[in-house]
């Protein structure tokens, strides 16, 4: 696919791209048994195309795979019927190439079911990967197209808030004691009222987070039409966490996500916002058994978890 489009229907895209696959082990794409592996799945572009400088994992030549008229395709390259793997260099890197080709299916569609990293579809009991792939498109081909849909125009966002613990505690009358107390104490003293201090202050915050965190959560609730509880990408000792969610956001609705988190902050000075996208929603794609079976990673945000 990356590069022309074939205008038929007739199970998969030709591939006009020249590829090469970069040294990391693997077998090269055209040597038997050949697997595919799946980077997302979208609307049937009909005439639209990639642009030709997009490829794959390691340059891989990218291509389309569907043969129902107006119906869900896959987003692919041929491989060996083996996982990625390989020291954590790159890893990453591979994880960024296939992001990539995501987003850009997503741009070229405006919507998008991602994959994880590391979905395969393999040959199995006498079937090649394709026709598997090709049937289980058109097995599930209404829930995927109705998928789509909900999805066509929304992207996700990452939203972090946490509390700086010294500016939340700025107004704990025990935390300005002890500052107090360490600034007439000698250097043992001090050691010891400061890790009192930071008690006081972990405490204070831990408090002002539990009092922020359902207005924070019914407010960016209000403004996304879905929104998933998380965990923290990236944690700092001087903090303490609010809430971290990923949002479902149409995309002329990003801006009034950011107006709210502006209140947000103006309102409290000691927040601290990380807020990250727009991304395909990752988070929001969750297919059960995807077209590799169930051996697929579980669906979710692994992708855009790494952009920072």
């Amino acid at each position: 696919m990356s590069g022309t489009h074939s205008g038929t229907h007739s199970g998969t895209r030709s591939e006009t791209h020249p590829g090469t696959a970069a040294g990391h082990g693997r077998p090269e794409p055209d040597e038997p048994p050949r697997a595919l592996y799946v980077y997302a799945l979208l609307p049937d572009p009909g005439a639209e195309a990639l642009p030709d400088t997009v490829t794959g994992i390691d340059g891989r030549p990218l291509r389309l795979v569907g043969d129902v008229p107006g119906g869900p395709v896959a987003l692919v390259h041929a491989t060996a019927p083996a996982p990625y793997q390989g020291p954590d260099e790159d890893v990453r890197r591979w994880i960024v190439e296939h992001d990539r080709a995501v987003d850009a299916a997503w741009q070229l569609t405006g919507a998008v079911l991602p994959m994880t990293f590391n979905v395969l579809v393999r040959p199995e009991e006498g079937q090649s990967a394709e026709q598997r792939l090709l049937s289980w498109l058109a097995e599930r081909r209404d829930e995927l197209m109705a998928r789509l849909d909900d999805l066509a125009g929304h992207a996700e966002l990452r939203v972090e808030i946490t509390l700086d613990r010294e500016a939340a505690a700025v107004s704990n009358e025990r935390a300005r004691s002890l500052m107090a107390d360490m600034a007439e104490s000698s250097p043992g003293v001090r050691r010891l009222l400061a890790k009192r201090l930071e008690t006081a202050r972990r405490e204070a915050s831990e408090h002002l987070a539990d009092t922020l965190y359902a207005d924070t959560r019914r407010r960016l609730a209000a403004v996304s039409e879905d929104l998933q509880d998380r965990r923290r990408a990236v944690r700092d000792p001087g903090e303490t966490d609010v809430l971290s969610v990923s949002l479902l956001v149409r995309q002329d609705g990003i801006e009034t996500v950011g107006r709210v988190l502006a209140e947000i902050q103006d309102e409290q000075p000691a927040v601290r916002i990380r807020f990250l996208g727009p991304w395909p929603p990752y988070s929001f794609a969750d297919l059960g058994h995807g077209p590799g079976g169930a051996e697929d990673p579980p669906p979710g945000g692994a992708v855009p978890g790494l952009r920072t």
